[in-house]
């Protein structure tokens, strides 16, 4: 389902359906602060997670490999758990070269190229495998409104550009828990953007954040492709599209149109040879995501152009120090007494 527009009306301002639907959005905010009452397992070595208020997409998987990247610089064995959204096994598993968009998710098949990944929709479950596989440090991919892992770190990822919206809960505004109350239980706040989204961001919501916040923006990397002047055709199925034919053009492509599916939309043969047919009438170069890239019919693989991005992290200062407490709280407790 598409986001309505009403959703990022001003916070200060918010539209009349919002101001209506704001009883529905109580009650949706309290059952959420109900379940997090709950007590969850805590793992032996420092749990990750990587969660967002918004519902969709705000950048999660970009920070889920910088952060692999950045621990396994340290030598550390890294090991995340997600829950395979849009997959059907429901693990936990270990997801493997021979595994589909449609068995394990998207997501997970796309991390799974730079560390273990295991999907469990029992995320403790999950997480105790990954404990049994000899994990350094667990990395989770969502889960922030999930109480059955105890968190030593919780980053909640937004978008710059499109912030908390109008700050109001479902079906209200996007949000699935209240900033203070989801920003409360977090240790810091990622924003993603180019500079006038972040100074966008800060204007509308810096007096709302009172833990660390930093600040990120997705870089494509090079390829040795020239892009300058390519007419392409563009299709992406994640949470925001409309960044990615940004980002296209940016790089110097001729977007000549751009596809905007819904978020981990299957890539069914019936939907791209209607992408291929209209790119060859166009004389265009079908392009997408990576994360679309894994969900793409063998037929198409070698069809498709693919642009990697990566997130760059302005200071990684304040999660290094995040995590280098929560390696030596985990270290205490785990020592006998």
């Amino acid at each position: 389902m598409k986001a309505p527009l009403f959703w990022f009306s001003a916070p200060h301002k918010p539209a009349w359906q919002a101001r209506l639907l704001a009883p529905l959005g109580w009650l949706y905010a309290q059952a959420t602060a109900r379940r997090l009452k709950k007590r969850g397992t805590a793992a032996a070595c420092p749990v990750i997670c990587i969660g967002n208020i918004n519902a969709g997409g705000t950048g999660k998987t970009p920070m889920v490999i910088a952060v692999v990247e950045r621990l396994k610089a340290r030598g550390l064995k890294c090991i995340c758990v997600s829950r395979g959204y849009g997959g059907q096994m429901k693990g936990p598993i270990q997801v493997a070269a021979d595994h589909q968009a449609c068995d394990v998710g998207d997501e997970p098949l796309l991390i799974a190229a730079f560390t273990e990944t295991i999907v469990a929709q029992d995320r403790a479950a999950g997480v105790r495998m990954a404990e049994d596989m000899g994990a350094d440090v667990i990395i989770m991919d969502d889960g922030f409104q999930n109480p059955s892992v105890v968190k030593d770190i919780s980053v909640v990822v937004v978008d710059a550009w499109k912030g908390f919206g109008n700050a109001r809960v479902i079906p209200a505004g996007p949000l699935r828990e209240p900033v203070e109350a989801g920003l409360k239980r977090a240790d810091m706040v990622l924003s993603i953007g180019p500079d006038r989204a972040q100074d966008r961001f800060a204007k509308l919501w810096s007096d709302r954040i009172a833990i660390p916040h930093i600040r990120g923006r997705l870089e494509p990397l090079p390829t040795g492709m020239p892009w300058a002047g390519l007419p392409c055709l563009a299709f992406a199925g994640i949470g925001h599209p409309e960044k990615f034919f940004e980002t296209l053009r940016n790089m110097g492509a001729n977007v000549l149109r751009g596809e905007a599916l819904k978020d981990h939309q299957p890539l069914t043969e019936v939907l791209m040879k209607r992408l291929e047919i209209e790119a060859q009438m166009l004389n265009a170069q079908l392009v997408t995501t990576e994360k679309d890239a894994v969900r793409l019919p063998d037929s198409f693989r070698r069809k498709v152009l693919t642009v990697p991005v990566r997130l760059q992290i302005d200071d990684w200062s304040v999660f290094d120090a995040a995590f280098e407490e929560a390696e030596q709280q985990k270290s205490k407790s785990t020592k006998p007494s």
